[in-house]
């Protein structure tokens, strides 16, 4: 998402060549979205959408042709209701020529917010839009906001019609760019994983909503934290930042290829947390490959304290539910550690430092164990 009042087209443009540039597109961020705000505040005179000349002087077509040149994809935005959030034009009483419009616009992906709507509807009206889209004949990502706010309105989401109609969906808050913020968003996932991780797979998924590393409200450590939560999580990976000033390291986490590659495992396999204790959290996700009935593991290990110095955990493989005979070979995805072949009875001793965390990948090993020596114990210092 990026925000500006004069020629954002050229922002996005920018963006689009920075991703290419940068290295971004090479890891698999793809889609360049715009948000809220892009619209004049009404519709033209045969009720279709328009642009705001200021901002996008060319439109959202030569916008999106200009995307597509650099080998992404174009994302838009609009809102179930009669205004989006900000107070622009709503698809009411337009959808199906809002589809077409944003086919004709080459559009890939569409977010549909729900304010100024009526959550009661919602099971009729995002089904709808859904269905206006894939009549259009283009591949369009759908992402909806449909279960959040039913669930503000105290209702029980269908999640089967979500499913069906809908990419992916919003369970919870607009992430802000505060640990505080992120702190809530993990707490809500992990409080409520029984009735949300069952929905997700692939094709549809949980949107916990941006990353925000990179701009000013995670350290380095809380940083690390959101992007290995979101891949133990199955999220959709959306970086909301200034790609002309991020910082080095802030890049190097949002570049993380073996995170992502988590992120991305093809079983599409939500995670869960497994253990919470005294501001201690152990996350687990099963990923492939896969040996017999045994699943590989991501494993993140997260220190939610605030007593200023990293928390030791120890933990065998056994005990996090890894009990494959024929071992794991285990590596940590941000040191790049290698700590080779371990059986189910290795104890792994980590050091998290406080509101960071240590995420380890488990590969089953499809030989049986060797009875090779091997240290029982590792250690993993904080920089």
């Amino acid at each position: 998402m990026v925000s500006g009042k004069r020629n954002t087209e050229h922002l996005f443009r920018t963006m689009a060549d920075l991703v290419v540039s940068e290295g971004y597109a090479a890891v698999g961020y793809e889609y360049i979205n715009v948000d809220d705000c892009w619209l004049e505040k009404s519709r033209g005179p045969r009720g279709e959408l328009v642009a705001d000349r200021r901002r996008f002087p060319s439109g959202m077509k030569a916008l999106a042709n200009y995307v597509h040149t650099k080998g992404l994809k174009f994302g838009i935005y609009e809102d179930y209701g009669n205004y989006t959030c900000a107070g622009y034009p709503g698809i009411l009483g337009f959808s199906a020529n809002d589809a077409a419009q944003f086919a004709s616009w080459d559009v890939d992906y569409v977010k549909l917010d729900g304010c100024y709507s009526l959550p009661i509807d919602m099971d009729h009206g995002y089904p709808e839009f859904g269905r206006n889209l894939n009549a259009t004949g283009r591949p369009m990502i759908y992402s909806c906001s449909w279960p959040v706010y039913q669930i503000y309105a105290g209702m029980n989401p269908n999640y089967s019609s979500i499913i069906e109609h809908c990419n992916l969906w919003r369970n919870y808050d607009d992430i802000q760019d505060s640990w505080a913020s992120l702190e809530s968003i993990i707490d809500y996932y992990g409080n409520n994983q029984d009735a949300i991780i069952p929905n997700a797979g692939p094709g549809h998924w949980n949107d916990p909503d941006m990353l925000i590393i990179g701009n000013f409200g995670l350290s380095y450590e809380q940083s690390k934290t959101q992007m290995a939560l979101w891949a133990i999580m199955a999220a959709p990976l959306m970086m909301s930042v200034d790609l002309r000033t991020i910082r080095p390291e802030f890049k190097a986490i949002l570049q993380n290829r073996k995170i992502i590659a988590v992120d991305q495992d093809p079983l599409g396999i939500q995670g869960r947390r497994i253990y919470k204790h005294k501001g201690i959290e152990i996350w687990s996700r099963p990923i492939t490959p896969i040996y017999q009935t045994y699943y590989s593991y991501a494993i993140a290990f997260v220190n939610r304290r605030t007593d200023g110095t990293p928390s030791d955990v120890a933990v065998t493989l056994r005990e996090l539910g890894l009990i494959s005979p024929t071992g794991y070979r285990v590596e940590d995805l941000y040191e790049e550690v290698d700590y080779g072949v371990l059986s189910p009875q290795t104890k792994i001793k980590v050091k998290v430092n406080p509101s960071g965390v240590v995420i380890l990948r488990a590969d089953v090993q499809p030989e049986r164990f060797s009875k090779r020596p091997y240290n029982p114990i590792f250690y993993r210092y904080p920089n």
